[in-house]
């Protein structure tokens, strides 16, 4: 489940026609049923009717058989009538059709400024939406969208179903003022057409509310859950943005429950309201017994017992009945209200799911994803009610766990600059939290040991706080090339530098070669600034290491022991002796895939302090200046061929050879150490059990 959402179309028009359109269902039947009284053969059956009871009296006793209904009227009486009777009759007839002809001229005008009223809200709703359907529809094309228009529409946004609400409720208001006038306006001799055209004011009044929340909601309902994330960043939604107070859940739901539950129940009374009629309206003066039969049916005969005079204008006059045509109207209309109704309950509780159901998915997704540890997920604040809160709290909680984890990676950075990474690998920790007293493994590793000659008589020269910005410069620029060449710095002590290489030894060279060339730089730099140069040596030996952690519970230290160790150091002290850059120990070349990649030459056969086994020791001449690494390439063999007499004793061929050597490359001090060591047996010459092997008694 992903949330990186399509841009959404915006609806403004479809919002307007289709409410309008709900709006129209609803009031249409009635009003419909009202225009029907119009028709001429109602207006013919309706004169009928009248005619004939006022030709004949009407009858004192039940004449049901002798006096049938007749289907032209609501009864046919064969009685005679005096001409006063005859005079009512006539002006009921004229006052029913005044009244049908007034009525049906309401609503006629009625519909007329409603259509006028629906067209001009339509176009000033036209005119409001119409930068947002135009912003959309540029962010779904990826097109520039401008600064104007983009303003307009994050400003608006969030109270536009407010605003489309007014729009619309302005027409339908107005509207509804206009039937009020119609209403007050109309004469009282109209009183039956104002009655109808009352009752279809209140079917028009309960429709407009029912139209302007299907708009509000609908229209909040796109905004919070399809237009928030188009208009806002994500560090503007990890908050509520709304306008409004705190809402309720409980208030959704009541809302909700209201739309779904009592709208349909609310439009089956209205419309059962709207269908009464009372018997006074029927403007007789008496009732016969066959229209007490019609009236109450089976209860005719308890109404006789009830009511002695069935007088019309009397107690029995506010009693109601439903006639044909508002039986149709009440049918009908419950009919299309139902319908209605269902359309607000499936988009009502559609609306009202995706509004919580929605926030709530997309929270637990970026809590999912926050708890899987990859990185912290903030949700979108889509509600101002508890699930805002909620989804607000989250953020907040993420952000300090965003924080916290910042403020550990940062810690455990400042670790690794005390603690390589790669030892806590080594040991198989994920965090230096997880290291114990007495954590250890043995491992072969190169160890390269470096250290800058004549330190102490170059800081001499500086102050303080130039010594440690000398070393920091120094030691800035030698530890990127030691992690390029897969290495690790295990310490610095003082102006010298262990580091540490698992795998192929060419790392440990090659890192050794390059720092050379660092340094070559450096003292570039040194020299423009007017500063004296740098010299430095490295040694470097190939051997099994135990890495661990040392000391006490109070203060522990990660550090390498071994034998290895040792001598890697004093072969790095062997390059101040033999006045060369780099040194190697045969453990070191005998393990080169391809010693061919470097030049080296071999120097000698020494027992360093504390050691008891001699070591072969070899020079890598890459590292030297290009010239001093020509000359020495170029007299290499020469040199190995005296340092062979040397050993096997030939020392005056072997001081002969050095001597020559020494002209072409007087720099070369392991070169004027053999002259001195030759010229030394020579003149006092050598011991019995003399093997070739140099014992090195002082630490370099």
């Amino acid at each position: 489940m992903t949330y990186q959402k399509r841009v959404p179309k915006f609806y403004g028009f479809r919002i307007y026609l289709f409410s309008s359109i709900l709006y129209l269902l609803l009031v249409l039947p009635f009003a419909g049923f009202l225009l029907l009284q119009n028709l001429p053969e109602i207006m013919e059956r309706s004169g009928a009717l009248i005619n004939q009871n006022t030709t004949d009296t009407l009858p004192s006793g039940n004449d049901s058989e002798a006096n049938p209904p007749d289907h032209t009227g609501f009864f046919n009486y064969n009685t005679t009538v005096d001409s006063d009777t005859s005079g009512v009759a006539l002006n009921i007839e004229s006052e029913n059709e005044a009244a049908t002809d007034e009525q049906n001229e309401m609503i006629s005008m009625s519909f007329g400024f409603l259509f006028k009223a629906l067209l001009l809200s339509f176009i000033v709703g036209f005119g409001f939406n119409y930068p947002f359907k135009r912003y959309f529809r540029r962010k779904r094309k990826q097109k520039r969208i401008s600064d104007k228009l983009f303003g307009f529409c994050k400003k608006y946004i969030l109270i536009s179903p407010w605003i489309n609400v007014g729009i619309l409720g302005i027409a339908l208001l107005a509207t509804l003022i206009y039937m009020t006038i119609l209403i007050y306006g109309t004469p009282d001799d109209y009183n039956l057409g104002t009655t109808l055209f009352t009752r279809f004011f209140f079917i028009s009044l309960f429709s407009s509310l029912l139209t302007l929340l299907f708009v509000y909601f609908w229209e909040k309902h796109r905004v919070h859950i399809k237009y928030l994330d188009f208009l806002y960043s994500k560090e503007e939604l990890r908050k509520r943005v709304f306008k409004f107070k705190l809402g309720k859940i409980k208030n959704r739901f009541w809302i909700s429950s209201a739309m779904t539950s009592l709208l349909p129940l609310t439009i089956v009374i209205v419309y059962l309201i709207m269908s009464l009629s009372k018997i006074s309206e029927l403007g007789l003066k008496s009732l016969s017994e066959d229209q007490i039969q019609i009236l109450f049916g089976k209860y005719s005969n308890l109404m006789k017992m009830v009511v002695d005079n069935p007088d019309p204008a009397g107690g029995m006059g506010g009693l109601v009945f439903v006639n044909v045509m508002d039986g149709l109207i009440m049918f009908f209309g419950i009919g299309v209200g139902i319908f209605v109704s269902f359309i607000y309950i499936l988009l009502f509780v559609k609306w009202t799911t995706l509004d919580i159901v929605y926030p709530v998915k997309e929270l637990l997704y970026n809590m999912q994803k926050t708890g899987e540890g990859k990185n912290v997920n903030f949700t979108v604040v889509r509600n101002n009610d508890e699930i805002g809160e909620l989804a607000e709290g989250f953020n907040e909680m993420s952000l300090k766990i965003e924080q916290y984890i910042s403020n550990i990676s940062k810690m455990n950075e400042a670790y690794f600059r005390f603690v390589p990474k790669q030892f806590l690998e080594f040991l198989g920790k994920e965090s230096i939290v997880d290291v114990r007293l007495g954590d250890q493994i043995q491992k072969e590793m190169s160890v390269l040991f470096t250290d800058i000659r004549e330190f102490t008589a170059l800081s001499e020269e500086m102050t303080p706080k130039e010594t440690f910005d000398f070393l920091n410069e120094y030691l800035s620029r030698m530890e990127p090339v030691i992690s390029r060449n897969h290495g690790f710095i295990d310490k610095y002590i003082g102006d010298s530098i262990m580091a540490l290489f698992v795998g192929n030894v060419e790392n440990a060279i090659d890192a050794a070669i390059e720092m050379r060339s660092a340094l070559a730089d450096l003292n570039l730099q040194r020299k423009l600034e007017n500063k004296l140069p740098v010299n430095s040596g490295i040694g470097i030996h190939t051997g099994n290491l135990m890495l661990g952690v040392v000391g006490g519970h109070g203060r522990m230290d990660g550090t390498v022991v071994s034998d290895a160790v040792n001598l890697a150091s004093r072969v790095e002290g062997l390059t101040k002796m033999y006045g060369t850059s780099i040194i190697i120990s045969q453990d070191t070349l005998i393990k080169l895939q391809d010693p061919g990649r470097y030049n080296y030459r071999f120097l000698d056969v020494v027992k360093v302090k504390g050691k008891k086994e001699a070591v072969y020791i070899f020079e890598v001449l890459d590292g030297e200046p290009q010239e001093m690494k020509r000359l020495k390439i170029e007299s290499k063999p020469e040199f190995g061929k005296a340092l062979q007499l040397y050993k096997n004793k030939e020392f005056d061929i072997a001081h002969g050879i050095f001597k020559k050597l020494y002209k072409i490359n007087p720099a070369d001090r392991a070169i004027s150490l053999y002259i001195a060591r030759c010229t030394n047996i020579l003149e006092f010459g050598i011991s019995d059990d003399w093997d070739g092997v140099e014992t090195i008694k002082d630490k370099y």
